[in-house]
């Protein structure tokens, strides 16, 4: 069901109606006053508004006349049966990153338009793992957990290796939404010299972003940073285990912002017993049990998966899924779709 608007100069607008799909805490998180004018001012708007659940006869009722979905987190799963109580759903537009666990196959099976706001939240990944890489140079979070225990002598300065920011070596696993914008802003710092670990990547669009490709083997003795942006697929689980460990040199520092399950965790405890610096924001599982070791150790950093969007950031995302709506209602192509291809290797 769709209504209309006239607006001065642009004839009559079409008016998709939509419900927001969510739960409760990202509705208002995301959707403030100013994203709700926004998303009144070009969607046909019914009772409730939004929901977290599915059950109710009331959000039924609206499913059954819904033509767009606005998901985020908390969505559930959109599986056959809700698909059949909402015959005339035409789109699902995602106001977070991965649709990986809410759109099933099925959706495409029937033709729905899905779209992401991934690249929205890839800014503050990015803006995250710079920080951590360029604090990595100079090993500043665990020198200032050494700082705890040492006081007044500043002998430990000399424990962990070179503490510079130049003529660096940063390996990125992975030319993804966040890797090619971590490449960027390194390029423009025109600090350190980056290597790109992709198979599937473009060897030209690596070099035309300021990047060398390279193999994985050959790129990890290199290595002052290692910094992961793979997705978690089966053929990434455990890409970097207790080999890819054993190969980086003497004070180097993991950065991982991507997913745990990259890194065998078995292997990444031991290699840090024996020295290894990382930075985690991502584990494997997460939260790590209290019995890791890895919480005890002055050259690990434990982040609590805090690099993408969060608070207000995620309004951004909520920006960039009214864009989407605003372009299906005006007939316009997506800027963000996702295809049943593009799943299989997206995070």
């Amino acid at each position: 069901m769709t209504s209309t608007v006239h607006v001065q100069g642009a004839g009559s607008v079409r008016r998709p109606e939509t419900l927001l799909l969510m739960n409760e805490q990202t509705q208002h998180t995301q959707f403030g006053p100013r994203e709700r004018e926004r998303l009144r001012a070009v969607a046909a708007l019914g009772q409730p508004l939004a929901a977290a659940r599915l059950d109710s006869e009331a959000v039924r009722a609206r499913l059954a006349e819904v033509e767009v979905l606005v998901t985020s987190w908390g969505c559930p799963v959109l599986d056959e049966d809700v698909l059949d109580a909402a015959p005339r759903l035409r789109a699902v537009l995602h106001a977070a990153g991965s649709v990986r666990h809410h759109v099933p196959h099925a959706a495409f099976d029937r033709g729905l338009l899905v779209t992401t706001a991934a690249d929205a939240n890839a800014d503050p990944v990015a803006h995250f793992t710079l920080g951590a890489i360029l604090w990595a140079f100079k090993k500043v979070p665990f020198l200032a957990a050494d700082a705890r225990h040492f006081r007044e002598d500043w002998s430990y300065r000399e424990y962990h290796g070179e503490l510079s920011g130049r003529d660096r070596t940063v390996v990125l696993v992975g030319f993804s939404r966040i890797g090619r914008r971590v490449v960027r802003l390194l390029h423009r710092l025109d600090l350190a010299r980056v290597l790109v670990v992709d198979p599937v990547a473009e060897r030209a669009d690596i070099v035309a972003a300021g990047a060398q490709p390279a193999e994985l083997a050959e790129a990890l003795p290199q290595a002052d940073v290692l910094s992961l942006h793979a997705p978690a697929l089966p053929e990434t689980h455990h890409m970097i285990g207790a080999a890819q460990l054993a190969a980086l040199p003497p004070g180097a520092v993991l950065v991982n912002t991507a997913r745990g399950a990259l890194v065998d965790t078995a292997a990444l405890e031991h290699a840090c017993r024996a020295g290894l610096h990382a930075v985690l924001d991502v584990t494997d599982p997460e939260p790590l049990p209290s019995s890791s070791p890895l919480y005890d150790l002055p050259n690990v950093v434990l982040t609590p998966h805090i690099a993408g969007s969060l608070g207000s950031e995620t309004r951004t995302m909520a920006d960039a899924a009214l864009t989407e709506l605003e372009r299906y209602a005006a007939g316009l192509p997506p800027l963000a779709p996702v295809t049943r291809q593009s799943l299989a290797v997206q995070a």
